[in-house]
């Protein structure tokens, strides 16, 4: 999907603002409640930057992520917008910094449309428990996302961004691909840097992604 999402930008079958567009509208309408804060106007400055880019070269090199709209685990810090872990505590904390992972993907031109849900400080493996209320499975209502990154799988899986961000301790990425019947890809502990990544356990938190295919 995010190769022939690239190939339409590139040719400018399509542009990333109104492939922003189109993914803000169904979060409008999102049952799921996959996602805790959602950043419409810096997606769209971020899908406008990547027009630019694709229309003057003025943002090099284009890089298969650019324009591809992304969600965020809401427990990676991300500068300027608020990391809640789903806690009341952190409700209002706006991190002055991206963490490693997000500022990566920034770098190469990804929209980001807003944070997800998950279970509070990553403690659970349902996403029922967060502060702003549980994540659903989106081909049931009545059946669970999986945990703790349930946002972040569910959002994908209900086609409300191409792909996702998510944090494993013990299962937190693995169990919610599979409940939701997508791609959730665990890493090697020290591939990709936990810089920014509120700690559940340090020795064993892990960024991954969660997309539609192996593609």
């Amino acid at each position: 999907m995010i190769s022939e999402l690239h190939q339409k930008l590139v040719t400018r079958a399509i542009s990333a603002r109104e492939l922003t567009e189109h993914y803000l509208r169904r979060i409008s309408g999102d049952k799921t409640n996959s996602f805790i804060t959602v950043t419409t106007h810096e997606a769209r400055e971020m899908a406008d930057l990547a027009d630019e880019g694709f229309s003057s070269s003025k943002l090099t090199p284009i890089s298969l992520l650019t324009g591809i709209p992304f969600g965020i685990k809401d427990i990676l810090c991300t500068n300027g917008i608020r990391t809640t872990c789903a806690s009341k505590i952190l409700a209002d904390y706006t991190p002055p910094y991206d963490c490693t992972a997000v500022s990566v993907l920034k770098k190469n031109g990804i929209v980001i449309l807003g944070k997800l849900n998950m279970d509070e400080f990553a403690m659970g493996s349902s996403n029922e428990n967060s502060a702003f209320g549980p994540v659903r499975l989106p081909l049931n209502h009545e059946y669970v996302a999986g945990g703790s990154s349930g946002g972040s799988a569910a959002a994908v899986r209900a086609g409300l961004v191409v792909a996702s961000l998510g944090t494993e301790t013990g299962g937190s990425v693995r169990l919610p691909a599979s409940y939701n019947g997508l791609v959730g890809f665990k890493p090697t502990y020290g591939l990709v840097s936990r810089y920014g990544l509120v700690a559940f356990g340090s020795s064993l938190d892990q960024i991954g992604p969660f997309t539609v295919n192996i593609d």
